[in-house]
């Protein structure tokens, strides 16, 4: 009787705090710090652990980041760049982060840089003035020595890779994908289902010339020639990919299949393809890159190259909640993420 009086009073007069929780669990307000914070170090019966939850639940107890970020001095956020947060590969290698940074306790703030330089630069500027714990970054201009200011304010920093980076002296952790190995399998199985004249529709900037690379990689090892007239070049958007395939569209002779960059540039491609009266995929085959959603939903659904960019963001975010809780190891790491080549009907 007692307690419930005590919390009826509580939740009218103020705003509860860990040693009010402590009171209803009837446990120490230590317990509940452990229990707040997440500490996998010190062990107690779950129906402790459970008695506190309710407890929190019960008062409407919200912790205050506020006095928590004075006491630890960490902001308990973490950054995320983006070049382009309207190309659905983005969100979902987003809410890979986020979902690893809210079981943490951790916010995410996320740049969109357009991925233009300057942007890129101001985004840097802005976690020096100490907003965040650490970043996680798709990065078109900037170098590695670029971010060392960052470690130098023991700010982490995760980048995703387009190719393997030897892991230097430094703390800089990469997380990549084969993005040669990745391209080289596409074009190899068109060339496998006996296409020899197949264009690219490569995108600027960023790992368009390790697809490339896969690309020609893949024609030499069948025998076919380079021909610098199959390859145009674009914005990595629908709109990018619609002009470079009609390029492509008004060489004589044609190309029978082409390879997309990105789904973006493919999605493109399927337009042009359909304006010029042509059909998919018997008259022009299509493969692209990224296996974002959409992908599956066009006629027909789209062969593409899955980089499960969900798993990957969830990667990242754990590889620098690693750094920040020191256990990682001092110097810096390159890890390899799968890639799989999901075939459908544009092939």
């Amino acid at each position: 009787m007692r307690k419930t009086v005590f919390v009826e009073r509580l939740l009218v007069k103020k705003r509860p705090t860990q040693a009010d929780v402590a009171r209803v669990a009837n446990v120490s307000q230590a317990m509940v710090s452990y229990v707040l914070n997440g500490n996998t170090f010190v062990s107690f019966p779950a129906e402790t652990r459970q008695r506190i939850l309710n407890a929190i639940d019960q008062l409407g107890y919200q912790p205050n980041r506020t006095a928590r970020s004075l006491r630890t001095n960490k902001t308990l956020t973490i950054a995320a760049i983006i070049p382009d947060i309207t190309n659905p590969f983005y969100p979902a290698f987003e809410r890979g982060i986020q979902d690893v940074a809210d079981e943490r306790g951790y916010d995410v703030i996320t740049y969109n840089t357009d991925g233009l330089a300057e942007k890129e630069r101001k985004s840097i500027q802005s976690m020096l003035e100490g907003r965040v714990d650490g970043l996680v970054a798709v990065l078109f201009h900037t170098r590695a020595s670029d971010l060392f200011p960052l470690l130098d304010h023991n700010i982490p920093v995760i980048r995703l890779e387009a190719t393997q980076k030897a892991a230097g002296s430094r703390p800089l952790d990469n997380i990549y994908l084969d993005n040669v190995a990745a391209a080289r399998s596409a074009v190899t199985h068109l060339v496998g289902k006996g296409h020899e004249r197949i264009g690219m529709l490569a995108g600027q900037g960023g790992p368009t010339r390790f697809r490339i690379n896969g690309y020609r990689d893949a024609l030499r090892s069948r025998g076919l020639p380079f021909e610098p007239d199959l390859l145009q070049a674009g914005d990595f958007n629908d709109q990018g990919g619609y002009q470079a395939m009609r390029a492509l569209l008004a060489l004589t002779p044609r190309p029978t299949a082409v390879f997309a960059a990105n789904d973006l540039m493919a999605l493109g491609a399927y337009l042009a393809i359909r304006e010029a009266g042509l059909h998919i995929p018997h008259d022009v085959a299509v493969v692209g890159f990224d296996n974002i959603p959409t992908s599956r939903l066009v006629s027909p659904p789209l062969t593409t190259v899955d980089q499960f960019q969900h798993r990957v963001g969830q990667r990242a975010a754990e590889m620098l909640l690693e750094r920040l809780n020191g256990a990682a190891p001092p110097k810096g790491r390159s890890e390899e993420q799968p890639h799989e080549l999901i075939v459908r009907g544009s092939v």
